[in-house]
């Protein structure tokens, strides 16, 4: 049984422990070379929930973002996981170790009242795992839990955006084609979640490699105005926030399209 929050802890990673991360990072940088910008624009404000756009396969290129973060902002953030993943032995105890926390209303709510640093994707694991033709698109649907907890506790919003993984694969196939076929069927009819399948893929341009610059950018910061009781209320916060990071994407987009050293090998294009 899943424990209240009142009476449950989140305790950070030791020292010992981040130090170790920021370790393993540090060699595959050489690959990553990720780009930040709007740092500047992130709130000093307490609680704060960063929002944005979950990526594919959704663990790729959040530990850069993670880092940053930490070394330069001080911030370590909290991120709020799908509760499916609280339910696989040994996978759960390593998400809590590096701070992830449960993601229900009353984690959430603890959180918020110790003043912490939240993170959280709206698009959940059906943004992570994209369709074809989905590429670097909001999968929100008319969710807007996270702008009513933002409004109930007085938090701060604070958008971003990621952008590269998602050019570095190609989807061959997707959810809608698993469910296509007979096991899809018996899979759907025991109960396998739509949203949790993640799509085939191959690297882009024909399967050759091609290693990916990656690209983060902050927003501002979204004071957190109106009552959470209050729909419309909650609706302008969530399509600002929305807005924002839709923003944010395009602004990546076009620093990427325009950057000379976007690849570091690119065995999939010529050089120009």
């Amino acid at each position: 049984m899943r424990q209240k929050a009142d009476v449950v802890s989140f305790p950070r990673p030791s020292e010992a422990t981040l130090k170790r991360m920021l370790d393993m990072l540090r060699p595959l940088k050489t690959f990553a070379r990720p780009h930040f910008q709007g740092l500047d624009r992130i709130t000093e404000a307490r609680p704060v929930l960063f929002v944005g756009n979950h990526t594919l396969f959704g663990l790729l290129d959040l530990p850069f973002m993670f880092a940053e973060l930490y070394r330069k902002k001080g911030i370590f953030l909290r991120s709020l996981g799908d509760h499916v993943h609280f339910k696989i032995p040994f996978w759960r105890e390593w998400l809590a170790q590096i701070g992830t926390v449960d993601g229900t209303r009353e984690n959430c709510s603890a959180l918020m009242r110790a003043g912490e640093a939240i993170l959280v994707f709206p698009g959940g694991a059906r943004e992570v795992a994209k369709r074809r033709g989905e590429k670097y698109q909001l999968v929100w649907g008319d969710r807007m839990g996270f702008a009513k907890m933002a409004l109930r506790h007085g938090c701060t919003i604070q958008p971003f955006a990621a952008v590269g993984i998602e050019d570095a694969f190609e989807i061959v196939r997707d959810a809608e084609d698993f469910f296509a076929t007979p096991l899809g069927r018996i899979a759907s009819k025991l109960g396998l979640r739509h949203d949790f399948v993640p799509p085939l893929v191959r690297a882009a341009h024909g399967g050759m490699p091609r290693f990916e610059r990656l690209y983060f950018a902050f927003g501002d910061p979204i004071p957190p105005k109106g009552s959470a009781s209050n729909e419309r209320d909650c609706r302008r916060a969530r399509d600002a926030t929305k807005h924002s990071i839709e923003g944010l994407i395009t602004e990546l987009r076009d620093v990427q399209r325009r950057d000379p050293n976007r690849y570091v090998v690119n065995l999939g294009r010529k050089r120009t």
